[in-house]
């Protein structure tokens, strides 16, 4: 499992040349999902003029979708989904919905706006990597605890749980094939005491930086 979404569920708005435009976002695992937000969407903003979507499911894109829900064809979904498509993004689905404010924005302003309200919401929201990594528990002295932040800052690595007994007992998680890589790093950090087991795997969730 390996792939790139939302860090979270969110919603952004914008106000261009008087029309409101709220996008929402939220991360879904099948097309029945993310048709029932849309339908979530649409009750609650039923005097809106338009709520316009796209979706990508499937940890290779397989299921993508769109609507310009009754915008001009090819100026709404398609450039909201080409957003998504442009960041490597999947199983997730966003929906703009726009209350129009009484002044047209032409085609190459309403492309402007729905991409725009996708970007805007993506930087608000942040993204991350999903994947799948194997767990090292470490133990350690409480001295070499207190260094322990060092090693993890040094080599971009996220301490997931600590016991704290006798001695230190932590978890870091990594790519299978960085195992080797990691075990060593650390014998070389503590100059060969350091006692390391491997506890299987977990999805773990990696802000994209």
């Amino acid at each position: 499992m390996n792939y790139k979404t939302i860090a979270k569920d969110g919603i952004t708005e914008e106000i261009i040349k008087k029309s409101r435009f709220i996008c929402q976002s939220k991360r879904i695992f099948s097309e029945e999902e993310g048709r029932s937000f849309i339908s979530q969407i649409k009750k609650e903003h039923y005097k809106a003029s338009h709520s316009c979507s796209a979706m990508i499911i499937g940890e290779n894109s397989n299921i993508k979708r769109s609507s310009d829900d009754g915008e001009p064809s090819g100026t709404a979904g398609i450039p909201m989904l080409s957003v998504l498509e442009k960041n490597q993004l999947t199983n997730l689905i966003v929906v703009t919905t726009r209350y129009f404010g009484g002044i047209k924005l032409g085609t190459g302003g309403l492309i402007r706006a729905y991409s725009g309200s996708v970007a805007n919401n993506l930087k608000t929201l942040g993204l991350i990597n999903v994947k799948k990594q194997s767990g090292i528990e470490i133990e350690l002295t409480y001295p070499q605890y207190q260094t322990f932040g060092n090693f993890l800052n040094k080599y971009h690595l996220t301490e997931y749980s600590s016991d704290f007994s006798v001695n230190v007992k932590t978890t870091i998680y990594v790519d299978k094939s960085d195992i080797e890589t990691i075990l060593n790093r650390l014998t070389e950090f503590y100059q060969g005491k350091v006692n390391t087991r491997l506890v299987g795997s977990k999805i773990i969730e990696l802000p994209v930086i």
